[in-house]
């Protein structure tokens, strides 16, 4: 066997999922599989611990991936990872450390060094796994980036993979979107396409189905199947964009009252994916937000990370959603901070890092002050904090150089972080909340302090378990609605031959495969 490249008409088209589903069918039939994605660009991600000890960055899709595949994450899954400080600017992660920090134009000059390492990841994974499911970046089509590609077809060519391209059917035109993904590629690109996969497809199938055999009609690629929208697939998601303004589908309370939350979606947040173990509660409503109004109606509101601290927390004040946290502080409700949003609540952040604007006032509702470093915290940790134990990962520059707060939690060895005023709490850890006895633990306060007294957490909820529940939703999907036997040969034989031309191809291309 050997692999797949899953492309996509567009970002949030259904590549991280249909990969993690395909991944999950294919470890659930005893095959040896792994994920890959050479670049990506995101600001969710995770640390991985690698063969030298040191925790390293992946895209946090990945990681899911790797869940998929029933092994745990490696750094050579996602060998670059952009994680974007601006809209001109972006932070280079290679096999897990930070190297530089890039507009798109000088990134140019660099492409050729990651484009040879994202290679050789591959290569490694090949040998090693059975087979390798390598998600594409954005679309295929993107023909002003095809030169230097190693993500999409660029990487299809060089490993000679097979590629299904998927379109996500519920923002509409999809047939359009795979006939021109297909139609802007050169020869040597669609003789590599195989077929297409529709996503997140609600209604009568029958309706649909004439549109399928037309568009094999058009470009000489079956369509494999028709996934169906479902309403458990949102755990992990690539981008915070794709969240919709209510998290998840929340259960009933457990008892008399809800617990409203508000998740501020800040212009670079990162690791919005914290807010997910919240949002798996019964009875726990979160909303990503923009709105005053909605953080002056909630009952615990979140400032999550970012890749951007000094800046986003500038925009929080411009928007006047500074004014409506503290509003919601000074009313003795409470405030979570992680991260960047831990950060944000300090006295001061001194930053000559990744702003580079010295020292500026915080919020000051923690008794911290934050110094940037150069050198970032990578590592993933354990500990305790409100008598329970807790587990979570850290990425983040900016460090408490003074102030000696009461510690939300301590680590393993008694050292304290995080820190704790009154009804205001901050930490530099990700992935806490998935620690299901302390999230019951902070949530049972939190809704003490907004006076939610008929809240009650359930006893039984588990964050890993309903993760698993997702992916295997995911495999049974691909199982039930994908040509699973189209898919397998592709994976063990390669695209097939004799696959036809769908002019006009890319730009200035000729009609004939190299």
């Amino acid at each position: 066997m050997s692999g797949l490249l899953v492309a996509g008409t567009t970002s949030d088209a259904g590549k991280s999922v249909l990969t993690a589903g395909i991944c999950r069918w294919l470890h659930r039939r005893g095959v040896k599989v792994a994920p890959f994605k050479a670049q990506n660009m995101s600001n969710n991600s995770v640390v991985v611990v690698g063969p030298d000890g040191r925790g390293g960055e992946i895209g946090r899709a990945q990681a899911m991936q790797a869940a998929a595949c029933g092994i745990e994450p490696d750094l050579r899954f996602n060998p670059v990872l952009l994680k974007p400080g601006s809209d001109v600017s972006s932070q280079v992660v290679l096999l897990g450390e930070a190297i530089d920090t890039v507009t798109a134009g000088n990134y140019r000059s660099m492409k050729p060094r990651l484009a040879e390492v994202a290679h050789a990841a591959l290569a490694e994974l090949r040998a090693e796994y059975d087979a390798v499911i390598c998600e594409g970046a954005g679309s295929p089509a993107e023909i002003n980036l095809r030169d230097g590609d190693f993500v999409n077809m660029g990487l299809a060519r060089r490993a000679g993979l097979p590629a299904i391209v998927v379109g996500d059917i519920d923002r509409g035109g999809v047939f359009a979107a795979l006939f021109g993904t297909l139609a802007l590629l050169d020869p040597a690109d669609q003789a590599l396409v195989a077929g297409f996969v529709i996503n997140k497809f609600r209604g009568d199938l029958g309706i649909l189905r004439p549109g399928l055999d037309m568009i094999t009609a058009a470009t000489g690629r079956p369509v494999h199947g028709v996934l169906p929208f479902h309403l458990d697939v949102w755990l992990d998601g690539e981008d915070s964009l794709a969240y919709g303004r209510v998290l998840g589908r929340p259960a009933a309370p457990r008892g008399t009252e809800w617990l409203r939350v508000a998740v501020v979606r800040l212009p670079r947040v990162s690791n919005a994916t914290d807010a997910e173990a919240l949002a798996a509660e019964p009875g726990v409503r979160v909303r990503m937000t923009i709105e005053p109004a909605e953080i002056a109606d909630a009952d615990l509101v979140v400032l999550p990370g970012s890749k951007a601290t000094v800046s986003d927390l500038a925009w929080l004040r411009e928007t006047g959603l500074a004014d409506a946290v503290t509003a919601h502080a000074a009313a003795g409700k409470p405030l979570l901070g992680i991260c960047g949003g831990f950060q944000m609540l300090s006295r001061t952040i001194h930053d000559e890092v990744e702003s580079r604007r010295g020292t500026v006032p915080g919020l000051g509702l923690l008794p911290v002050d934050i110094t940037f470093g150069a050198r970032k915290t990578l590592a993933r940790s354990a500990g305790v904090a409100f008598d329970a134990p807790v587990t979570g990962y850290e990425i983040h520059h900016g460090v408490v150089s003074s102030g000696t707060p009461r510690p939300l939690l301590r680590y393993a060895d008694g050292r304290p972080e995080g820190a704790v005023a009154g009804h205001v709490f901050g930490t530099h850890w990700h992935g806490a909340f998935e620690s299901d006895e302390f999230r019951r633990r902070f949530l049972t306060e939190a809704a003490r302090l907004a006076g939610r007294h008929g809240f009650v957490v359930a006893p039984d909820t588990r964050f890993a378990a309903l993760r698993e529940r997702s992916l295997d939703v995911l495999a049974d999907l691909v199982e039930e609605h994908l040509d699973t036997a189209a898919l397998w040969r592709l994976i063990e034989q390669g695209p097939p031959a004799g696959l036809s031309f769908v002019p006009p191809g890319a730009p200035g291309c000729t009609s004939e495969v190299p």
